[in-house]
């Protein structure tokens, strides 16, 4: 199986390579970047901060990759239990936010629960139509319009009435009445989050975990593939080298590829279809250690820029210079429903304020790091127009012989260890097919 192509260097490139190298495959990995590890990389700025291209943490129920995580960092890992809340209109509340609705206003308590008893005996309905059926059947009107709607639209900057639930998973949590009830009448007493406990290095952000994967890869950087020729099996890339392959996966988000390939009229346009949302992450340190309760906090008012806060120093405190603290704030946008109108820069002094005007930020705190960079592609967009047009960029890929994988190969709302299985899956399956001929 010589003449092995990985395009990519992040988690599903790892998995991919590792499948190989198991069967005595040596692939040859390319990333159009200059730094390692795609969507997992991490970053060292001059003043001793760690991030990670944005929020990171390992919480996988896999014993495979857990025992793969902990062996990359020689068990050089923290591992606690993870906090989260939420903001709305002035108040914090534990998340999920329907089991914790003690501490909000009495009227709207109220009626979210009118409607929670409404759902418990109320038939089960059918397959919803949209996202925004599903949540009104699972928490009734109110909760679905104060919460998971308005969060929504910030996080993956479309209704609930436009977007699918093929990506649900275990990601949003539904109360029994009587645990609706508990959380309305008295503070918390357990986490009902779907994350319990995670893990991650002790030094050098989420990236250590794949550092002993680079070394065994030695991934070929600055290589962006700029034209893929399935007849002749060829990649060109923007250095003027062509390679042949006799198999080429690709982790590459799938409008991107369609883009470098003599793909139908007809496969261009349903990748073309294809959403996916941008990320402007703001990255801040500051004096002091206290910034929040939480490892990770929701915002919900929609007037407010930040979506979602994480704070590196709460995994590790090998994140920061001793005595700081430091919040990573994602604000998102995509191109088909919500185009970004700010300089990328232009977010520091927005998220500034507005950590300040959610009570995170002191007016005596001394910000001794801000900066801000462009993640062109953060989340699938599980839009209406999603399912049926990603079967049929995958149908034609299929068809050339190329398999895909991860994220935005696969399409899918992928978590790390998704990410991993799914390249293992993608060697799989080129191993396979080589039997079979």
């Amino acid at each position: 199986m010589s003449g092995t192509i990985v395009l990519g260097s992040g988690m599903a490139a790892w998995g991919a390579f590792d499948r190989f190298t198991a069967e005595g495959v040596q692939p040859q990995l390319f990333d159009k970047a200059t730094f390692l590890g795609g969507h997992t990389a991490s970053f060292r700025s001059e003043d001793g901060f760690v991030f990670d291209d944005g929020p990171h943490i390992s919480f996988t129920k896999s014993d495979e990759v857990r025992e793969l995580l902990a062996a990359a960092v020689d068990g050089d890992f923290v591992e606690g239990r993870v906090q989260v809340d939420n903001y709305y209109e002035g108040h914090w509340v534990k998340h999920p936010a329907i089991a914790y609705l003690h501490g909000l206003p009495t009227d709207l308590v109220q009626r979210c629960l009118l409607d929670l008893i409404e759902v418990a005996t109320a038939p089960e309905p059918e397959r919803p139509a949209n996202f925004r059926d599903w949540l009104v059947a699972s928490y009734g009107e109110t909760f679905t319009d104060r919460f998971p709607a308005r969060y929504g639209r910030k996080y993956h900057t479309v209704g609930p009435e436009l977007m699918n639930t093929d990506w649900l998973g275990p990601r949003l949590y539904r109360p029994s009445l009587e645990e609706g009830i508990a959380g309305a009448l008295a503070p918390p007493s357990e986490e009902k989050h779907y994350i319990t406990s995670f893990r991650y290095p002790r030094q050098g952000g989420f990236q250590s975990y794949l550092e002993p994967f680079f070394a065994r890869s030695q991934p070929t950087l600055g290589h962006e593939a700029v034209a893929i020729d399935p007849e002749r099996q060829e990649v060109t890339f923007n250095t003027g080298e062509v390679v042949t392959y006799a198999h080429l996966i690709s982790s590459l988000p799938l409008p991107e590829l369609i883009r470098i390939l003599p793909a139908p009229e007809e496969v261009r346009a349903a990748a073309a279809r294809l959403a996916c949302s941008q990320c402007v992450i703001v990255n801040i340190g500051v004096d002091r250690e206290d910034l929040s309760p939480a490892h990770w906090r929701y915002i919900y008012d929609e007037d407010i820029t930040s979506v979602r806060l994480s704070h590196p120093h709460m995994f590790s405190e090998q994140t920061t210079p001793p005595g700081h603290g430091a919040v990573q704030v994602e604000v998102y946008y995509s191109d088909k429903y919500k185009p970004r109108e700010l300089a990328v820069d232009d977010h520091v002094p927005v998220v500034l304020d507005d950590l300040r005007r959610i009570g995170m930020l002191r007016e005596e705190d001394t910000v001794v790091h801000a900066s801000a960079h462009l993640i062109p592609y953060a989340n699938v967009i599980f839009d209406l127009e999603s399912r049926p047009s990603a079967a049929l960029v995958h149908e034609y890929l299929t068809s050339v012989g190329i398999e895909v994988c991860g994220r935005y190969g696969d399409w899918g709302y992928y978590w790390t260890d998704d990410s991993y299985l799914s390249g293992q899956r993608a060697a799989q399956r080129v191993m396979d097919a080589q039997v079979s001929v």
